[in-house]
């Protein structure tokens, strides 16, 4: 079988939603909420879409990495002691094992993931 899915036509009200919390990440703006929906899920990769309001969070990827693919929105991520890269609709984003720094959601971002842990 094969999983596909057009994550940028799923109604939000379509995606799980929850405020933005560890393990994934430590909102620095007060509550963030997310929306997201996993299509593939097995011991070390999962895949999915996934949708932030806008806020500023640290991330910490000590266990898990991450590659995305921004669908809509944008934001800025900063690894510490790097400069900000801005992120927008058609951009693609490595964060690999041990990438730290804070995620700033500048409007409501929509991506595709892949998370992978070793």
């Amino acid at each position: 079988m094969t999983i596909t899915y057009r994550a940028a036509e799923i109604p939000a009200a379509e995606l799980a939603e929850k405020p933005l919390g560890q393990p994934s990440a430590e909102p620095l703006t007060g509550e963030i909420t997310t929306r997201a929906k996993v299509f593939f899920d097995i011991e070390q990769i999962t895949a999915g879409t996934w949708e932030c309001e806008p806020g500023a969070s640290r991330w910490e990827f000590t266990t898990r990495g991450e590659i995305i693919y921004v669908l809509s929105g944008s934001m800025t991520v900063q690894r510490d002691g790097e400069e900000g890269v801005l992120l927008t609709a058609g951009t693609s984003a490595v964060f690999e094992l041990g990438w730290q720094g804070v995620w700033t959601v500048h409007e409501t971002l929509r991506k595709v993931f892949v998370v992978y842990r070793p």
